[in-house]
């Protein structure tokens, strides 16, 4: 392919976002129907180096601020939502680099194509052996597979005299192991509403040793290797905010097309979409509404960042703030595109319109674990009463 100019790590990756975005959807049909993201688009994203925004920089990342982040998965949502989720999935594993030894990041990561997958963790257990595990199982919803070099496994950890390994807060450890995709077997089961293009599909390890250098836990956020205030950050809280990234990209792509449509479109015996008081009304306040969801996303990142330790992680109180501005952005994002897809009419329905498939993705994304209603009712609990346990991430 032609190359596009190189951008250097330091450079704005929302800028570079926004310089590939335009090859993402020229390709956006091609990547719901093949469910991968084409070669070609596939090798500016490498090239742009969207993959490694979370990456330490001891391996080769940029290592970006958790704003910056949430704007260039916004960003790239906007032309597919897809490849923005692919994106998000592809960074928030890249989390577990600094909690396995040196090494084994670079085994994975300094492959400039270098990406791990995964699906969330279920209760599969992998047994401790002499220099690391085995395990067997199926795992599903590893969204990004079929561009990654790399996958992995969460799994409770049986010792060798059947008992289960303990973390440091009395729970059982949750274990992450890292293996060399050619060791699993894929499972074709991603046949979904929206988000095709993820081929968040299953896979199956068949009593598969890992060693231990390979593997790792991301529930103990002082246990990491690098320091600074990205690490800072739970993975739940970095989770969530990828999630709010692709939300938004959605609904500001839904929104902005419904301002193109209303320009043209007088439905019958009505006036000019763009001439209608109530049509006026319905999109500033659904402009404010994302406006100050994104606001308020960026400007609590950018406290908890400055406040952040460079080595011991966020508070809980801050943890909470996390999960509420992405709740937040969610929702507002969600009822957004509700809002555009009602007011196109007849426009909205068809196959190969710019709302159809945003809907379907939205409304894919809207049934995900961190769109959950619910994670508003945890946040005032734990305003009113504290989390004594320890138990929120």
């Amino acid at each position: 392919m032609s190359q596009v100019s190189a951008s250097s790590p330091a450079a704005d990756p929302v800028a570079r976002a926004r310089e590939i975005g335009p090859f993402v959807a020229e390709a956006a049909d091609e990547i719901e129907r093949i469910q991968a993201i084409p070669g070609p688009v596939l090798d500016r994203i490498i090239a742009a180096r969207l993959h490694r925004m979370l990456l330490p920089k001891s391996v080769d990342g940029d290592q970006v601020e958790p704003w910056v982040y949430a704007r260039a998965i916004e960003e790239i949502s906007r032309y597919d939502a897809s490849v923005g989720w692919n994106l998000f999935v592809a960074n928030s594993a890249a989390l577990i680099a600094p909690f396995i030894p040196l090494s084994a990041a670079k085994a994975i990561y300094d492959d400039p194509r270098g990406w791990v997958a995964w699906g969330p963790p279920n209760e599969h257990k992998c047994h401790a052996v002499p220099g690391g595990y085995r395990v067997t199982g199926e795992w599903h919803f590893a969204s990004g597979s079929r561009q990654a070099t790399w996958m992995g496994a969460h799994c409770h950890v049986v010792e060798p005299d059947g008992s289960l390994r303990l973390n440091r807060f009395g729970r059982p450890t949750i274990k992450t192991l890292l293996y060399p995709k050619s060791q699993r077997t894929p499972i074709e089961d991603w046949n979904t509403l929206g988000m095709r293009g993820t081929a968040s599909e299953g896979y199956r390890l068949d009593d598969v040793f890992i060693p231990e250098d390979f593997t790792g836990t991301r529930e103990d956020p002082d246990s990491r290797r690098d320091r600074g205030p990205l690490y800072a950050f739970t993975m739940p809280g970095l989770y969530s905010v990828g999630v709010a990234g692709v939300a938004l990209g959605i609904a500001r792509a839904m929104l902005d097309e419904f301002v193109a449509l209303a320009k043209s479109k007088t439905p019958r015996g009505y006036v000019r979409l763009a001439d209608s008081p109530v049509i006026q009304s319905d999109v500033a306040h659904r402009e404010a509404a994302l406006g100050s969801a994104r606001a308020w996303l960026t400007e609590t990142l950018k406290e908890i960042w400055d406040r952040a330790d460079d080595l011991a992680p966020i508070g809980t109180d801050d943890r909470v703030k996390v999960r509420l501005i992405c709740a937040n952005a969610i929702k507002a994002s969600i009822e957004t595109a509700d809002w555009v897809y009602k007011a196109a009419g007849v426009s909205a329905i068809f196959k190969g319109t710019p709302f159809e498939r945003r809907f379907r993705d939205m409304h894919t994304l809207s049934q995900q674990i961190q769109s959950r209603d619910a994670h508003f009712e945890t946040v005032g609990k734990i305003m009113f009463n504290g989390d004594p346990d320890g138990t929120f991430l």
